[in-house]
């Protein structure tokens, strides 16, 4: 049962950052300081059953967080970059209060690691400050969520969380402080973000908001309750549309959900993306970001 600590709900845990079993980005380990999120995407892979994450929509911060962060720096042979953001966002809404990613921050400076951030919250810039300070020994990475290029569209997908337009002012306020900064378009949902319009929308203002990179993938994923809770949003959301519908009798049961028309826009992606220079690839981001910290990188053909 959680409890709580100065207000927050807490879950147990016995370690927070470890190795990863994988080469997302140029991460070593992982770090997830929350436990559920708030942001009500629709669209959201963990809340599938597979996490055994109760009551998904209640944040909770795992319990001693900072003290067991600090330990396992502490532990690790070799300083790596810690990516964080995968099953939770680090900005959620309790971040601006309780700030226990800015301190997990201060320990990733003090214990001279580097840090990959992906999240939906404008809120990361007012860590700037810190993200500058470990850039100078170790490699840092910020990457915003953008699907929808429409603050409109944006709203219906992702309800609690900075629209896409604060999204981009802050990726043009973390290039101002010199911290390489992109887009990770993904999900692109099919029936509803799949358009060249939308595709050409987010690469423009992410350009115009000076970012490095933009990181695509042309579909979802539905798996068990998700699919439910999914199809359920879009009959709330795009109401008369018949998308669930849409979804039953071109995936059915699938998990890997790729847009009909990800071979069209794919080849359009990267001849914008090529001319606006920005990367897109993952060995060229990651190559980009770690570049002068470390030997070249033997990365995995993606």
């Amino acid at each position: 049962m959680a409890q709580k600590r100065d207000g927050m709900p807490t879950v147990p845990a016995k370690t927070i950052v470890t190795r990863t079993k994988g080469s997302w980005f140029g991460a070593d380990y992982t770090m997830n300081l929350y436990r559920g999120c708030c942001h009500g995407c629709i669209y959201c892979d963990s809340r599938s059953e597979c996490y055994r994450i109760e009551e998904f929509d209640t944040v909770r911060v795992k319990e001693d967080a900072l003290r067991l962060v600090r330990d396992d720096l502490r532990r690790k042979v070799k300083p790596g970059v810690v990516a964080t953001g995968a099953m939770s966002d680090p900005y959620n809404p309790f971040e601006r209060r309780y700030e226990y990613t800015r301190n997990a921050l201060e320990l990733l400076n003090a214990f001279e690691f580097g840090v990959f951030i992906t999240t939906k919250s404008d809120l990361i810039v007012r860590d700037a400050d810190i993200l500058r300070d470990i850039r100078r020994h170790s490699p840092v990475l910020c990457m915003l969520t953008v699907t929808a290029a429409q603050d409109s569209l944006c709203e219906k997908v992702e309800p609690n969380v900075a629209v896409s337009s604060r999204r981009f002012e802050a990726i043009r306020q973390l290039r101002a402080a010199g911290i390489p900064t992109g887009v990770m378009l993904m999900p692109v949902l099919p029936f509803l973000e799949d358009t060249r319009e939308n595709i050409r929308g987010i690469l423009q203002a992410a350009a115009q908001s000076g970012a490095n990179y933009v990181y695509p993938s042309f579909g979802m994923t539905l798996r068990g309750s998700q699919r439910e809770w999914y199809y359920q949003k879009l009959e709330e959301q795009f109401p008369g549309q018949g998308l669930p519908q849409r979804y039953r009798s071109r995936y059915g049961e699938r998990y890997s959900c790729t847009s009909p028309k990800a071979r069209e826009l794919w080849g359009f992606f990267t001849e914008l993306a090529d001319s606006l220079g920005l990367l897109y690839r993952m060995p060229d981001i990651v190559n980009s970001y770690r570049m002068g910290y470390d030997t070249p990188m033997q990365l995995r053909l993606y």
